[in-house]
């Protein structure tokens, strides 16, 4: 095969003598981007390249307008994780945490954990959110029950990342879909999980999907489907930093105008993009009505 993207891409892709969908992405400098916005620790800065591959690798199966986000909160040291992907493949992320981390970060043993899938369009009003159930140590055997309670549908998901790379395999058995071999071929699932059991994670972050795929799967009839190119970016904007200010009320503002001496300054904790607002700003701001479904966080 002839390789194209190389990384920031999603592929997706069929093994149609197994009746098999699959999706597949690899990131390198969206990931990159994300990982060098602060100093995270070496367990946390995995779990999070994990689970940006993660958000985008989940939008490879749906019709998706808006955004798809995977969101954990705790009481413990991982305060928060957090990672989006567009349906233009804009991929943001970040997490917040107290030290000390554990040396493995145990997803079930989290005090108070709550994981969360959410897909839609905010600003519209048209959101759906999915719990993940948190009784596995880690994101990948997370997500493969939650794609088993919810959809009733087998998955198979890999995930890996390191300070260059985040990567995701994401198989899915669909009785329905493949040609007359899939159908009575009884073993073809088992037979799936098997090659994907072999690969290895140093093998998954450093060869090119096209490569991977043909090693893992080239007895499979493997057919890909046009590669959909991913790239670190944020939704911020101005207008909703502007909403987030006006949902505190003029009384907050004001004592935050005068605490730093006339203005306001918002920095976005994904882009490090800077908002600045003066006392005209600032007035501007609350005597104007808010439009329609606005939001009320600068997410």
């Amino acid at each position: 095969m002839e390789t194209v993207l190389v990384e920031d891409v999603l592929h997706r892709f069929m093994l149609e003598r197994a009746g098999v969908r699959g999706v597949l992405v690899r990131l390198g400098s969206a990931w990159r981007e994300v990982a060098g916005r602060s100093a995270y620790p070496g367990i946390l800065r995995s779990v999070l390249g994990q689970t940006l591959a993660a958000s985008a690798l989940l939008t490879g199966n749906i019709k998706l307008e808006g955004s798809l986000s995977v969101e954990l909160k705790s009481g413990g040291p991982l305060r928060l994780l957090f990672a989006e992907c567009t349906d233009q493949g804009r991929l943001r992320g970040l997490a917040r945490w107290t030290d000390p981390l554990p040396q493995e970060l145990d997803l079930a043993a989290l005090p108070n954990a709550i994981m969360a899938i959410t897909i839609g369009h905010a600003e519209r009003g048209q959101r759906y959110q999915g719990l993940v159930d948190l009784q596995h140590p880690d994101l990948a055997s997370a997500l493969e029950n939650y794609f088993g309670q919810s959809e009733q549908l087998p998955a198979r998901i890999v995930l890996a990342a390191d300070g260059e790379h985040a990567v995701g395999l994401m198989l899915q058995k669909l009785p329905d879909e493949g040609g007359h071999d899939a159908v009575e071929d009884e073993d073809a699932w088992t037979r799936i999980q098997h090659l994907t059991a072999t690969l290895g994670q140093e093998e998954l972050l450093a060869t090119p999907p096209e490569q991977l795929l043909y090693r893992l799967y080239h007895e499979e009839s493997v057919r890909l489907f046009e590669p959909r190119p991913l790239a670190f970016g944020c939704s911020c904007t101005r207008e909703r930093v502007e909403n987030v200010l006006r949902s505190l009320g003029r009384d907050e503002v004001e004592a935050a105008l005068e605490a730093r001496d006339g203005e306001i300054e918002v920095i976005c904790e994904f882009c490090a993009q800077r908002y600045t607002f003066d006392r005209i700003d600032a007035e501007h701001l609350l005597s104007a009505s808010p439009g329609a479904n606005a939001p009320t966080t600068a997410q």
